[in-house]
């Protein structure tokens, strides 16, 4: 009896390249195709890894073509593997369109698990992540983008974007307009990289953050962003208060104090307070620096 070959759905590095699994590069070397975003940037990938296998470029602008041909080679009994640029394929990236064509069809489709830049992510942002709300990119203008975060304002889920390095700024901007500049969020950029930043804040000190250093306009971004009305983001209204306790007090006498002045609870708080703690020794280590060399 004839046998279809599978569709595997490789995930690859979002930085460092030895985060790729063994798994991942068995089944990059043991199949017929892999069908990649773009076969230059993923050529690296498969050099560095001495992965000889034929490439197959497969994006958005040519799947509806491409999408038939790659069916009829896994129906002839040839595995295929399907990576993206970076990360795990489908999230973000093309891709959909075949799996779906594989399951109207018949073939099985396996994932081979990795990366993801959305849920490494949220794993940092100290946000909670029982429920989350990935959007993706936004649309390229202020208008737009403006409109979907209305839409999704009043989500009490942990909400995960995408932005582009070009657009950042005004991304946090239209933030601050739609959800207002105490909103909580963390800004990861550079996940796994040797630049990679994870700053918590609010959208008003983001802004700030972002504007003021040319370097954090550079790179892969995600941002976190708390839901509405949750009690984590309540507590980001409380960032000052427990930035003003840390600078005399322990994490947990200043999670403590900020409990019986604002009546939050204090295990929240001391969560908040060592992701604010962290952050203030670095800045502190940069404040002095200058002092210890002229003092």
């Amino acid at each position: 009896m004839h046998q279809n070959g599978t569709l595997y759905i490789v995930a690859t590095p979002i930085g460092n390249l030895s985060d790729i699994t063994a798994h991942a590069i068995d089944c990059l070397k043991s199949v017929a195709i892999i069908a990649c975003e773009d076969t230059r940037t993923s050529g690296k990938l498969l050099n560095h890894f001495n992965i000889p296998t034929k490439t197959w470029a497969y994006h958005d602008h040519n799947a509806e073509v491409q999408t038939p041909k790659l069916i009829e080679i896994l129906q002839s009994g040839q595995s295929i593997a399907l990576i993206s640029d970076a990360g795990t394929p489908l999230i973000s990236d093309p891709g959909f369109r075949l799996v779906r064509a594989c399951h109207q069809a018949g073939i099985k489709v396996s994932p081979v698990v990795g990366a993801s830049a959305a849920i490494a992510a949220l794993s940092v942002a100290g946000l909670p992540s029982d429920k989350f709300y990935f959007y993706g990119f936004f649309p390229a203008k202020t208008a737009g983008r403006q409109s979907e975060l209305t839409k999704i304002k009043d989500l009490t889920a942990t909400l995960i974007f995408y932005e582009a390095p070009h657009r950042i700024v005004e991304c946090i901007d239209d933030m601050i307009t739609v959800l207002g500049d105490n909103r909580q969020v963390t800004f990861c950029r550079e996940i796994t990289k040797t630049f990679e930043t994870i700053y918590p804040s609010t959208l008003g000190e983001l802004k700030q953050f972002v504007a003021s250093d040319a370097n954090q306009q550079k790179g892969e971004m995600v941002l976190v962003v708390a839901g509405a009305n949750d009690s984590v983001n309540d507590e980001g209204k409380h960032d000052a208060l427990l930035k003003r306790l840390l600078q005399d007090l322990s994490v947990k006498k200043a999670a403590q104090l900020a409990s019986d002045i604002t009546g939050t609870k204090k295990n929240a708080l001391y969560e908040r307070a060592l992701i604010l703690k962290e952050h203030l020794d670095e800045s502190l280590d940069i404040r002095l620096t200058p002092n210890l060399v002229f003092g």
